[in-house]
């Protein structure tokens, strides 16, 4: 008995031609001419570096406005800031022998006054408030970071992978609460 074609597509069929024409998109890639690394004139790699290290400058300001706001807190988040600004520096991509110029490895000096955030809000009052804001920003960065690895060359996916697990864990650690037993 010879073969007939079914008369509607199975459900499989369909699952791999809409994964076949998703990957040929991607692989052809949506505007037409020209790669994403020519466009502009700039790497693709150098761009995405550029866009981690001042989201890493954004996020070293949080952290400077809410230890001057309260400053009872900048002892619990010295050593978070301070892997913040380790973060931009391996993500930045100027020479290893030059230190990039938004980062620095210590907090600024703060007047004690509810410091404006980069976002241009004050700082909670609340300290509990304050940690709970801080928090967000780190996760909102590292889930920003995790959706950036597809785009990202090997290198910097691996890169932007373990700063993305780190800023989950500091979100982590803003919330909970020190030296309590679970």
């Amino acid at each position: 008995m010879p073969w007939t074609l079914p008369s509607r597509p199975s459900r499989r069929s369909l699952l791999v031609g809409a994964a076949g024409a998703a990957g040929a998109a991607l692989l052809s890639g949506c505007s037409g001419t020209g790669s994403p690394d020519t466009d502009s004139g700039i790497p693709l790699e150098q761009r995405m570096r550029e866009a981690a290290v001042r989201d890493s400058a954004r996020l070293l300001e949080r952290y400077d406005a809410t230890a001057a706001a309260h400053p009872a807190l900048a002892e619990r988040l010295a050593p978070l800031r301070t892997a913040v600004a380790a973060h931009a520096a391996a993500l930045s991509p100027v020479s290893a022998g030059s230190p990039s110029p938004a980062v620095s490895a210590s907090p600024s000096g703060g007047t004690g006054a509810a410091a404006p955030a980069p976002s241009g809000e004050p700082v909670p009052p609340a300290p509990a408030e304050a940690l709970t804001a801080l928090a967000d920003a780190e996760r909102s960065l590292s889930e920003a970071r995790t959706i950036d690895l597809a785009g990202a060359p090997g290198e910097l996916a691996r890169l932007l992978a373990s700063v993305a697990a780190c800023g989950a864990v500091h979100a982590y650690l803003l919330t909970s609460t020190p030296g309590a037993k679970p």
